[in-house]
């Protein structure tokens, strides 16, 4: 992983941008609904969840592994509240996160520990998080609620 991560956009036409994040790789593809684009790539706030969410089903993996546990497969939807700020302004107002992990939670070892802990360690979402509250559930393949307690 790179310290200083960084990628390119360049334009396609209209609110459609070409988003390289790796040379070697094809880029993807950002764009706005209309009326302003033709939703030919997902809109910015998607990046955004899209960054939070997968941050946080890494740092869930990594935590898990490193007690040799495996969970999957992973599977994590991330959601927000979009409404309006004192300036009338659009904003992300809060996210939530749900990441469904592919086993029973009772057949992991140290599951406490790495729910107390994993969320630390997502330096997206703990950094979003200091602006954009950020809402986080764990659920295993059995459908019960594993994170937060309740």
């Amino acid at each position: 992983m790179s310290d200083s991560p960084s990628v390119k956009l360049v334009q396609q036409s209209d609110y459609q941008f070409a988003i390289y994040y790796n040379e070697e790789r094809d880029p993807i593809y950002g764009d706005e609904p209309p009326p302003l684009g033709r939703s030919q790539g997902a809109t910015p706030s998607q990046f955004l969840l899209a960054g939070v969410a997968n941050c946080l089903s890494d740092s869930l993996l990594f935590a898990l592994r490193k007690f040799k546990q495996n969970p999957e497969p992973i599977e994590t939807k991330a959601s927000c509240d979009i409404g309006r700020n004192a300036e009338n302004r659009l904003r992300i107002l809060a996210i939530q996160v749900e990441i469904r992990i592919g086993v029973p939670g009772h057949t992991l070892e140290n599951l406490d520990r790495v729910l107390a802990q994993f969320q630390d360690f997502c330096t997206v979402s703990s950094s979003v998080s200091l602006g954009i509250p950020v809402n986080v559930t764990v659920i295993d393949s059995d459908n019960t609620k594993l994170y937060p307690a309740s």
